[in-house]
């Protein structure tokens, strides 16, 4: 076995284990810890914010770093082998990745320094408030992403071999999928928080509602 064919694996293997932890932290972050915050009084959250999140936000933003940088790898070593499916799968991992260090994190050091502050005596940092709902944002736009990317990353292996015929992506189909994932991450920047994927239950059927249509898009030729 050559070195390429030896870097590829564990690429292959590290990009899956990355992913495991990131995807599973976002889940946690946005299916468990949401909820169970609320039900916090302010004293006990506070202290969950300075001893708790920080940690959880460790391993999530660097096992997002290493999810994309095993993915580059792999798309490096795949070349002119990558489908279109990779190719949109790893579209929406980007904007994901990019989200989590760009987005999510900046603002939530805004949030955990604030509440370091009122832990120590200090007062609350006013601008606290806004970032905590960008961040919130930008996590459930990831959530609403996060099926449909694994759908493109998983369907990839198979689509060449459906039916006995080689799948492809319409140009207009690429056109309407563009426009759907530019609009959705739009949002996260500009935007603010839509029902859609306001509460936990509206994220996931949202979000297996996207894959159903991204799915039809990119299946339907």
């Amino acid at each position: 076995m050559g070195m390429e064919v030896f870097i590829d694996v564990l690429a292959r293997w590290g990009h899956t284990l990355f992913g495991i932890t990131w995807i599973g932290l976002l889940y946690y972050f946005n299916f468990v810890q949401g909820s169970a915050f609320k039900e916090l009084d302010a004293s006990s959250r506070t202290d969950a914010f300075t001893k708790l999140v920080p940690r959880a936000l460790w391993w999530f933003r660097w096992a997002a770093m290493f999810t994309f940088l095993t993915g580059v790898l792999l798309l490096y070593f795949r070349g002119m082998a990558t489908t279109t499916y990779i190719a949109w799968g790893s579209v929406m991992a980007i904007i994901m990745f990019l989200n989590v260090w760009l987005i999510i994190w900046p603002n939530q050091r805004i949030v955990i320094a604030s509440n370091e502050a009122v832990q120590g005596g200090g007062a609350a940092d006013p601008n606290a408030g806004a970032a905590a709902a960008k961040a919130l944002l930008a996590s459930r736009t990831n959530t609403l992403f996060s099926l449909p990317m694994l759908f493109f990353m998983t369907f990839s292996a198979h689509a060449p071999a459906i039916a006995g015929q080689v799948m492809s992506i319409s140009p207009i189909n690429v056109l309407v999928l563009g426009v759907i994932i530019l609009a959705i991450e739009a949002n996260a920047i500009w935007g603010k928080m839509q029902s859609v994927i306001e509460s936990v239950r509206a994220v996931i059927v949202s979000s297996l509602v996207l894959t159903v249509v991204m799915a039809y898009l990119a299946t339907i030729l």
